[in-house]
């Protein structure tokens, strides 16, 4: 089982950046993806980002074009840079792994998640 501890998350204005870090550590029993998710008040969990073992990525709308997700397998670090956030952006954001090594989007997909960080966007 991996164990995940997020960090990087606070307060900025709209037009902003942050840059979230998941950290990963235990025994993997193989290769896994890994995705980043976020919960806002009074909604669902939902997808932001996923990353493949060996890289590959998918983003969703919101995302698109404003946000990267990266890893490091070396370091066992996932990273989200998140650009020109808006407020509709606030959210408590999860880092998450998959059993499988694909990308994947439906949190079902996932067994290990994190804590969770709160990010917080100010117009």
């Amino acid at each position: 089982q991996v164990q995940l501890v997020e960090s990087g998350g606070g307060l900025v204005q709209a037009g902003g950046s942050l840059r979230l870090s998941c950290a990963a550590s235990g025994r993997a029993s193989s290769p896994y993806g890994m995705g980043w998710f976020r919960q806002a008040p009074g909604k669902e969990r939902e997808s932001v980002a996923a990353i493949s073992w060996l890289g590959g990525t998918y983003y969703t709308e919101s995302a698109k074009g404003r946000f990267t997700i990266s890893r490091d397998n070396a370091k066992n670090m996932m990273y989200l840079t998140m650009n020109n956030l808006k407020p509709e952006d606030t959210a408590v954001y999860y880092c998450a792994a998959a059993q499988g090594s694909g990308a994947y989007t439906r949190p079902t997909a996932f067994t290990s998640w994190g804590q969770g960080t709160q990010v917080t966007v100010s117009s």
